[in-house]
């Protein structure tokens, strides 16, 4: 098993853009899974108009036969990938992660996800304020106490509501079958 610990900076900066975005509402498309330049552009342009997050350039010659999302970049220099149904920050250097796991890393991913989990929460609070929902493994109603599956494939969870959307503030659960390839702390916009 191999570990990233890096210093949250880069998160915090990210979750400070996410927080400033009012009304995810106006962010979401219809999230039916077509693909397609027309897709691209309409979620470019409802992004831009409610973020101010610039999007990357269009490449002459790209095919967007299989496109459903798009990068964009904040004002503090987070690179935010948007799909019509979610929202996530590209932030390879910040956090807690191990990968390259074995079976017999699972134990040690585990305690790793538990020592870093307080840190990743305490800056999630920080931000956008307590969440509605926080729980982990611990508790037996986990994986549908908050809406069925949602604890599915979680170790730690905390969810926070806004205008449009929920952001999961969460933790992967690693398994040895299938075998977890890497796990970490993560968020997601998940928008209505």
């Amino acid at each position: 098993m191999k570990i990233k610990d890096k210093p949250l900076d880069a998160d915090a900066r990210a979750m400070a853009d996410l927080a400033e975005v009012e009304d995810w509402s106006k962010v979401a498309g219809p999230d039916t899974g077509e693909t397609g330049y027309e897709l691209v552009k309409d979620l470019v342009r409802r992004v831009t108009a409610e973020t101010g997050w610039k999007p990357w350039q269009d490449e002459p010659g790209t095919n967007y036969d299989n496109v459903q999302s798009w990068g964009f970049e904040t004002s503090r220099g987070t690179t935010m990938i948007v799909f019509p149904g979610l929202v996530f920050a590209d932030v390879p250097d910040s956090g807690w992660s191990a990968y390259d796991l074995q079976p017999e890393d699972i134990p040690a991913a585990e305690a790793g996800l538990d020592e870093h989990w307080p840190a990743a929460f305490a800056l999630g609070v920080k931000i956008w304020g307590p969440p509605i929902w926080a729980s982990d493994r611990r508790n037996p109603n986990f994986e549908d106490e908050f809406w069925p599956g949602a604890g599915f494939d979680r170790r730690h969870m905390s969810i926070w509501p806004r205008p449009g959307a929920n952001i999961f503030l969460y933790s992967d659960r690693p398994t040895v079958d299938p075998l977890s390839p890497a796990v970490g702390i993560n968020y997601t916009v998940y928008l209505d």
